[in-house]
């Protein structure tokens, strides 16, 4: 027996709903065993050229899903979300001279994620590059941070001018200053490469753990930067904390001080701690020079009383009006004036003061 169409369509339909209500929230795409999205995913970030070398079919870098941007492995996926990845996005290249790269890309959600992952990211062993503000070389290519994004060449490394239109074409481009505290520690002695910056629980955990978070106290709006000073054949780690107010760091100085070994000094907004120091002088000296040097630019708008303001302008009103009719009388009466004037010393006659027919005479 055939059935009429619309009840085909029902029946497919009903099937169709049931096969997806049976999959468990792992088994629908794009989900987790929660149904929650994962915190970062492969994105189109990266252009089809980059000067000369032209991007190869996605698989080529990796053993990618073919036609899909390849995936990238998250070393610390904890650190990462701290930092606020929101996409990657690997693809390999090639120059028409046979000479090739494989390019990575991270985007974080702002210039600070950024700064803060290539900081985490860089190797010990890297030196100054370069091919931007934040670039490194490393042993296989170069390592570099622009505003929210951080990139990884790996082989031959392009051009500086060949990057511009990289920079200019990329999607969700959060351009914002670096934050002030990654300019704040002393550069006397710093090893190079060992800064890092902290947005929260984990990435002290990572960096600093003697430092509780309920001490460094993130939920304030703090952040940090740690660095390591070379002092004999001993390294100092010195780490500074950053609040919105000095009143929040002279209260959280006191907790700084109940650390066990540590040495604290508060200087504005900022607290700056060294913990069980090898040498307690030159943990002193290094903190004796962080300093906090503060410029405001205060723009504050003028109270003004509006009714006041309305009384005065219609005030001003009124009067620019009465001058407007006492010039008018005076240029009219002078001008009148002129002219009978001119006509008495002529000696001519005044004209009629209207034309007259004389139509009676007739």
């Amino acid at each position: 027996m055939r059935l009429p169409a619309f009840l085909g369509l029902l029946l497919v339909n009903a099937a169709t709903s049931g096969l997806i209500l049976a999959q468990t929230p792992s088994q629908i795409p794009g989900k987790g065993p929660k149904g929650q999205s994962p915190p970062s995913q492969s994105a189109m970030m990266l252009p089809d050229h980059i000067g000369s070398f032209a991007k190869l079919a996605p698989g080529t870098a990796t053993k990618g899903r073919k036609g899909a941007p390849e995936a990238v492995k998250i070393s610390d996926p904890e650190l990462f979300a701290e930092y606020g990845l929101d996409a990657t996005e690997q693809a390999a290249y090639a120059s028409p001279g046979k000479q090739r790269f494989t390019l990575t890309a991270w985007r974080l959600k702002d210039s600070t994620g950024g700064l803060a992952l290539f900081q985490a990211m860089r190797p010990p062993a890297a030196t100054p590059s370069k091919l931007a503000k934040l670039a490194v070389k490393t042993s296989d290519g170069v390592l570099l941070a622009y505003d929210n994004y951080v990139f990884q060449f790996a082989g031959t490394v392009p051009l500086g001018a060949d990057l511009e239109p990289l920079y200019a074409g990329l999607p969700k481009l959060e351009e914002s200053p670096l934050p002030v505290l990654s300019y704040l520690l002393p550069t006397d002695g710093l090893v190079p490469n060992s800064e890092r910056y902290v947005l929260g629980p984990v990435s002290l955990a990572r960096f600093e753990p003697r430092v509780p978070p309920s001490v460094a106290a993130f939920h304030l709006g703090s952040e940090g930067e740690i660095g390591k000073y070379k002092v004999g054949n001993d390294l100092v780690t010195l780490a500074i904390f950053n609040y919105p107010t000095p009143g929040m760091a002279r209260q959280q100085s006191e907790g700084f001080q109940k650390i066990e070994g540590a040495i604290v000094k508060r200087a504005g907004p900022l607290v700056a701690l060294s913990i069980s120091p090898p040498d307690v002088d030159a943990a002193e000296r290094i903190l004796g020079q962080v300093r906090y040097n503060s410029n405001f630019t205060l723009s504050e708008k003028v109270p003004t009383n509006e009714i006041k303001g309305m009384a005065t302008l219609l005030l001003n009103i009124f009067t620019m009006a009465g001058f407007l009719v006492v010039f008018s009388v005076l240029v009219g009466v002078g001008f009148g004036g002129f002219r009978v004037l001119a006509r008495r010393v002529r000696g001519q006659r005044e004209p009629d003061p209207m034309i007259l027919l004389h139509l009676r005479d007739k």
